[in-house]
């Protein structure tokens, strides 16, 4: 792992492959940090001929942190919401979307593959339509487009997924045991829930960085970013959006959605995939963007 410094932050970042191939930046979800993109997947696409780059976005893992921001109120950002006002909030999408082309930037590369899951989706959506000459093509994995008028998560899931957990250095047991319901609710019904390996990589993100107030600051960073179709019309690279038929956090309609904005992309729905990627599910999501990769 290197760390550098990028648009005001520091990333910790890592790379996979020959650095002269094109390359693939990865881009992790809400609140969880670049190892859930893992090694074997990694390896997986750089064996397939690309530069393979994972790394921490903002507020997780080894980037900075902004911890000296208040706790998100969810009811305060909802009704400055409603009334049309901006919120006081640390960053957005556009300054994650930043980072990740500051990170090219500091790598002296010029264009790359940009691939991201749930609000990392969002993120490379919002690289491809504002950077338009850094972004070889997209890859959208369990996102959405922000549409206000698709379904929404039901009430349970949105509380399991915003009800504190204990903090794990004082309660471990009662951590794993919060992250692992909420984990298995979200993940689909075609492939097993293999909680070892699931409790053994939370206790490495917990160790790696534990700040429970990033994943507020982070919704809130996706809230602001309102409907992005307008600015999903404006792609023009090859693009993918692979959604599961079984994700209960963006249901398959907002995968859908996403597709039907981008001008040309092809939707990749998998039976039997939640909001998770099982490593059962590694070589077809390989496959789709790297298709999706030699179409451009």
């Amino acid at each position: 792992m290197s760390i550098l410094k990028v648009n005001g932050v520091e990333l910790a970042y890592d790379s996979f492959g020959n650095e002269n191939d094109e390359a693939i930046i990865l881009i992790a979800g809400l609140g969880t940090q670049m190892i859930r993109w893992t090694v074997p997947f990694c390896e997986l696409l750089a064996a397939r001929g690309f530069r393979v780059i994972r790394f921490d976005n903002r507020d997780v893992g080894c980037s900075t942190h902004f911890s000296h921001y208040p706790a998100l109120d969810f009811e305060a950002l909802a009704a400055a919401l409603m009334s049309g006002k901006r919120p006081d909030i640390p960053y957005t999408l556009d300054d994650m979307a930043k980072d990740a082309i500051g990170l090219l930037d500091a790598l002296s590369i010029d264009r790359a593959h940009f691939v991201g899951r749930s609000m990392g989706g969002m993120i490379a959506q919002v690289a491809a339509s504002g950077y338009p000459e850094r972004v070889l093509s997209l890859t959208s994995i369990m996102s959405s487009s922000g549409n206000p008028a698709l379904p929404q998560a039901s009430q349970e899931v949105m509380a399991l997924m915003t009800t504190p957990a204990p903090n794990p250095f004082e309660d471990e047991a009662g951590f794993l045991a919060h992250s692992i319901s909420f984990a298995k609710r979200i993940a689909g019904t075609g492939y097993p829930f293999e909680e070892d390996a699931y409790r053994a990589l939370i206790l490495e993100e917990v160790q790696r960085a534990y700040d429970p107030g990033s994943v507020g600051r982070q919704i809130a960073a996706i809230a602001v970013s309102g409907d992005r179709r307008p600015r999903l019309a404006t792609i023009k690279v090859p693009a993918l959006v692979i959604h599961g038929s079984d994700d209960p956090l963006f249901v398959p309609a907002c995968g859908e959605d996403t597709a039907s904005a981008i001008p040309g992309a092809e939707f990749m729905l998998i039976e039997g995939m939640g909001h998770d990627l099982p490593h059962q599910l590694y070589e077809i999501t390989a496959d789709g963007i790297e298709r999706t990769a030699r179409r451009n």
